[in-house]
């Protein structure tokens, strides 16, 4: 854990971002002086967290509050493991980030933000409905959604290896700068490019474990069929014809993954485009900006784009992580005043920059920035990756299932299970009834 301490005299020249008049009621008078503690994601990137701590310093120099910052990784579970840490000592950082299933998980401990939620969306625009999903329950707000950390896994692809062996142009579908023209990018010519590359000996670097790469990428597809384990109201919808479609294709181009996709993890799939081995891979930039350092004639052909049409819509995979405060925060009206800072626009720019455009916003008027239509090589490869046409779902594996059956569905890997069983030979009824099981189990717990 890394931990940077501001003291208000050190930091009380320093230069600010100009606060909006949405943080006018948290301000001042609230809590001038005081103290407060924020523990935040410890980003991959280089310099990430330096922008983070800048933000939060201006903020609180202007405001005359002494702010402690750790810096908290998600390596080994250590953000996971503080989250339950606080909430069972009831004691802990007045903000905190939670990924994904855990606001929900901690629902009951945490402060509503609602009133700052309101104006932020009037202010920087609608969120998408995972960040609902995760970050409500019922018409309470359990946290402000995070441009640190959320991302989108969306495909990544080799330029010129689609072209040559798949007969696909990914930068003509998906071009730099404007809307993507790609009727044509369905679940039909994504099985037949994924067998065409196979073919060739490059096969896409999808995985099949229980990680959350491949069971993000398989509840997308799932998604795109319109198929579900559990349904929003909690009821089993294992046994649907949609399931038995999304579970048929999924199995079938599985075959054309490679042959070890079962025992992936999440860096599997991220060496496996940096070491040319591979066509398409599911992922945030972060394999391509690893390829700019050690391999740059493979980022050179790297495109981030939309995933493949279903039946039901085009879903791609999205984690938001939140920024939350504690219902026993000694400090609420500065920790809601700095959620307001660090959700500006300005804020949000320079995470995205310091990222290498690794974070995403969430909200829609934020996901236009240059440093997503300035990257390259190629230039403009990550224009599509935030979404900025809304030209797919944002969603989440094992949704819309209420998120604490949801979650549970997630981190045992269900999806993948069942595609593993159902590809390596286990008929298809036999694999939804070991399902519908496994899920009872989880409706009883």
């Amino acid at each position: 854990m890394r931990r940077q301490t501001l003291d208000r005299r050190r930091f009380l020249a320093a230069t600010a971002i100009t606060t909006t008049a949405l943080a006018a009621p948290f301000v001042r008078g609230a809590h001038a002086a005081g103290k407060l503690t924020l523990g935040l994601w410890d980003h991959w990137v280089p310099g990430a967290n330096a922008a983070a701590s800048a933000v939060v310093n201006e903020w609180a120099a202007k405001e005359r509050v002494e702010v402690t910052i750790d810096y908290i990784p998600s390596q080994g579970n250590k953000n996971l493991l503080t989250i339950a840490a606080q909430a069972q000592a009831r004691s802990g950082h007045d903000v905190l980030a939670m990924p994904t299933w855990w606001p929900h998980a901690h629902a009951n401990q945490l402060e509503p933000v609602n009133d700052i939620m309101g104006p932020l969306m009037q202010q920087n625009g609608k969120v998408n409905g995972t960040v609902e999903y995760l970050g409500k329950l019922g018409d309470k707000w359990l946290g402000v959604p995070a441009t640190i950390g959320s991302q989108i896994k969306g495909p990544v692809s080799r330029l010129d290896l689609m072209k040559q062996h798949a007969g696909l142009d990914m930068q003509a579908m998906y071009p730099a700068g404007a809307a993507p023209k790609a009727d044509a990018w369905n679940m039909d010519a994504y099985a037949k490019a994924a067998e065409a590359c196979h073919k060739a000996g490059v096969p896409f670097g999808v995985g099949l474990g229980e990680t959350t790469d491949s069971v993000d990428t398989a509840g997308a597809f799932f998604l795109a069929f319109g198929a579900s384990l559990v349904d929003a109201k909690g009821e089993l919808t294992v046994k649907t014809d949609a399931v038995r479609e999304a579970l048929t294709y999924l199995a079938r181009v599985g075959k054309f993954y490679p042959a070890d996709a079962p025992a992936w993890d999440d860096a599997s799939n991220n060496r496996w485009i940096v070491s040319g081995r591979g066509a398409m891979i599911m992922n945030p930039p972060s394999s391509w900006a690893v390829a700019k350092r050690d391999a740059p004639q493979v980022a050179q052909q790297l495109w981030h784009h939309g995933f493949p049409q279903g039946p039901k819509g085009r879903f791609s995979p999205f984690l938001p992580y939140f920024w939350t405060i504690w219902s026993f925060s000694q400090n609420k009206s500065a920790a809601k005043s700095v959620l307001v800072h660090m959700s500006s626009r300005a804020a949000a720019e320079r995470f995205v920059e310091a990222s290498a455009g690794y974070d995403i916003p969430s909200f829609d008027n934020f996901l236009t920035f240059k440093t997503w239509q300035d990257a390259d090589p190629p230039k403009g490869t990550l224009y599509h990756y935030p979404n900025p046409h809304n030209h797919q779902t944002l969603s989440i594996a094992a949704s819309p299932a209420p998120p604490k059956i949801a979650q549970q569905i997630y981190a045992q890997g269900t999806l993948t299970k069942m595609i593993v069983r159902h590809m390596q030979g286990e008929a298809l009824e036999r694999t939804l009834a070991w399902a519908e099981s496994e899920v009872e189990g989880f409706l009883r717990g």
